[in-house]
Protein backbone atom coordinates (compact mmCIF):
# COMPACT_ATOMS: atom_id res chain seq x y z
CA UNK A 1 0.00 0.00 0.00
CA UNK A 2 1.55 3.30 -1.04
CA UNK A 3 1.80 6.23 1.37
CA UNK A 4 -1.17 8.22 0.02
CA UNK A 5 -3.43 5.17 -0.01
CA UNK A 6 -2.35 4.22 3.51
CA UNK A 7 -3.07 7.76 4.75
CA UNK A 8 -6.55 7.76 3.18
CA UNK A 9 -7.24 4.32 4.67
CA UNK A 10 -6.27 5.47 8.17
CA UNK A 11 -8.43 8.59 7.88
CA UNK A 12 -11.47 6.41 7.12
CA UNK A 13 -10.77 3.64 9.66
CA UNK A 14 -10.03 6.14 12.43
CA UNK A 15 -13.25 8.06 11.69
CA UNK A 16 -15.12 4.76 11.79
CA UNK A 17 -13.62 3.80 15.15
CA UNK A 18 -14.37 7.22 16.61
CA UNK A 19 -17.99 7.02 15.45
CA UNK A 20 -18.25 3.45 16.77
CA UNK A 21 -17.01 4.57 20.19
CA UNK A 22 -19.67 7.29 20.15
CA UNK A 23 -22.29 4.62 19.31
CA UNK A 24 -23.01 6.10 15.84
CA UNK A 25 -22.97 2.65 14.27
CA UNK A 26 -24.60 3.48 10.93
CA UNK A 27 -22.20 6.35 10.26
CA UNK A 28 -19.29 4.21 11.43
CA UNK A 29 -20.29 1.49 8.99
CA UNK A 30 -20.27 3.96 6.10
CA UNK A 31 -16.66 4.90 6.92
CA UNK A 32 -15.78 1.22 7.23
CA UNK A 33 -17.14 0.65 3.73
CA UNK A 34 -14.88 3.43 2.48
CA UNK A 35 -11.92 2.01 4.42
CA UNK A 36 -12.67 -1.41 2.92
CA UNK A 37 -12.46 -0.05 -0.61
CA UNK A 38 -9.08 1.50 0.18
CA UNK A 39 -7.58 -1.35 2.18
CA UNK A 40 -8.95 -4.55 0.72
CA UNK A 41 -5.85 -5.42 -1.30
CA UNK A 42 -3.73 -5.52 1.89
CA UNK A 43 -4.33 -8.33 4.36
CA UNK A 44 -4.31 -6.52 7.71
CA UNK A 45 -6.37 -3.47 6.67
CA UNK A 46 -8.82 -5.83 4.96
CA UNK A 47 -9.17 -7.94 8.10
CA UNK A 48 -9.47 -4.83 10.25
CA UNK A 49 -12.42 -3.43 8.29
CA UNK A 50 -14.28 -6.74 8.42
CA UNK A 51 -13.59 -7.09 12.16
CA UNK A 52 -15.11 -3.67 12.85
CA UNK A 53 -18.07 -4.44 10.58
CA UNK A 54 -18.55 -7.65 12.56
CA UNK A 55 -18.49 -5.65 15.80
CA UNK A 56 -21.19 -3.33 14.47
CA UNK A 57 -23.26 -6.36 13.48
CA UNK A 58 -22.99 -7.59 17.08
CA UNK A 59 -23.89 -4.18 18.54
CA UNK A 60 -26.93 -3.93 16.27
CA UNK A 61 -27.89 -7.62 16.72
CA UNK A 62 -27.80 -7.98 12.93
CA UNK A 63 -27.39 -11.71 12.35
CA UNK A 64 -26.95 -11.30 8.59
CA UNK A 65 -24.04 -8.90 9.16
CA UNK A 66 -22.52 -11.06 11.91
CA UNK A 67 -22.60 -14.19 9.74
CA UNK A 68 -21.54 -12.33 6.59
CA UNK A 69 -18.58 -10.69 8.31
CA UNK A 70 -17.47 -13.94 9.96
CA UNK A 71 -17.35 -15.55 6.51
CA UNK A 72 -15.51 -12.58 5.05
CA UNK A 73 -12.93 -12.60 7.85
CA UNK A 74 -12.06 -16.20 6.98
CA UNK A 75 -12.20 -15.47 3.24
CA UNK A 76 -9.63 -12.67 3.62
CA UNK A 77 -6.84 -15.23 3.89
CA UNK A 78 -7.39 -17.16 0.65
CA UNK A 79 -8.42 -13.92 -1.08
CA UNK A 80 -5.13 -12.33 -0.08
CA UNK A 81 -3.04 -15.40 -0.88
CA UNK A 82 -4.59 -15.64 -4.32
CA UNK A 83 -4.55 -11.86 -4.79
CA UNK A 84 -8.20 -11.75 -5.70
CA UNK A 85 -10.49 -9.19 -4.15
CA UNK A 86 -13.35 -7.52 -6.02
CA UNK A 87 -12.19 -3.97 -6.73
CA UNK A 88 -14.46 -1.32 -5.25
CA UNK A 89 -16.49 -3.76 -3.14
CA UNK A 90 -17.71 -2.07 0.04
CA UNK A 91 -17.47 -5.21 2.19
CA UNK A 92 -20.86 -5.24 3.90
CA UNK A 93 -23.02 -8.35 4.08
CA UNK A 94 -25.67 -6.50 2.03
CA UNK A 95 -23.37 -6.85 -1.02
CA UNK A 96 -22.08 -10.02 -2.64
CA UNK A 97 -18.54 -10.66 -1.41
CA UNK A 98 -17.40 -11.28 -4.99
CA UNK A 99 -19.06 -8.31 -6.69
CA UNK A 100 -16.73 -5.65 -8.14
CA UNK A 101 -18.18 -2.17 -7.71
CA UNK A 102 -17.40 1.30 -9.05
CA UNK A 103 -14.65 3.16 -7.21
CA UNK A 104 -15.88 6.40 -5.62
CA UNK A 105 -14.56 9.35 -7.61
CA UNK A 106 -12.58 10.73 -4.67
CA UNK A 107 -10.62 7.44 -4.48
CA UNK A 108 -10.04 6.94 -8.21
CA UNK A 109 -6.55 8.51 -8.25
CA UNK A 110 -5.51 6.50 -5.19
CA UNK A 111 -6.60 3.20 -6.75
CA UNK A 112 -5.94 3.80 -10.45
CA UNK A 113 -2.83 1.62 -10.51
CA UNK A 114 -4.49 -1.22 -8.55
CA UNK A 115 -4.98 -4.31 -10.69
CA UNK A 116 -6.67 -7.41 -9.32
CA UNK A 117 -5.22 -9.53 -12.13
CA UNK A 118 -1.69 -8.26 -11.52
CA UNK A 119 -2.02 -9.23 -7.85
CA UNK A 120 -3.34 -12.67 -8.82
CA UNK A 121 -0.44 -13.20 -11.24
CA UNK A 122 2.19 -12.07 -8.71
CA UNK A 123 0.85 -14.29 -5.94
CA UNK A 124 0.51 -17.29 -8.25
CA UNK A 125 4.13 -16.89 -9.31
CA UNK A 126 5.17 -16.72 -5.65
CA UNK A 127 3.03 -19.74 -4.76
CA UNK A 128 4.39 -21.79 -7.67
CA UNK A 129 7.94 -20.80 -6.72
CA UNK A 130 7.43 -21.85 -3.10
CA UNK A 131 5.81 -25.13 -4.08
CA UNK A 132 8.55 -25.83 -6.64
CA UNK A 133 11.26 -25.16 -4.10
CA UNK A 134 9.51 -27.40 -1.58
CA UNK A 135 9.23 -30.32 -3.97
CA UNK A 136 12.78 -29.87 -5.28
CA UNK A 137 14.15 -30.10 -1.75
CA UNK A 138 12.12 -33.23 -0.95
Amino acid sequence: MNRALKKAYFVEINKAKDLYNKKFYDQSFKNLERAHILGQQSLLPHLETHWWMFKIGVKKSNNKEIFGQALRIFACFPGYLLGWVPKGNTGGANISAVKPMPIPEEFSDLLKSYSVWRDVAIRLIILISILSAYFLVK
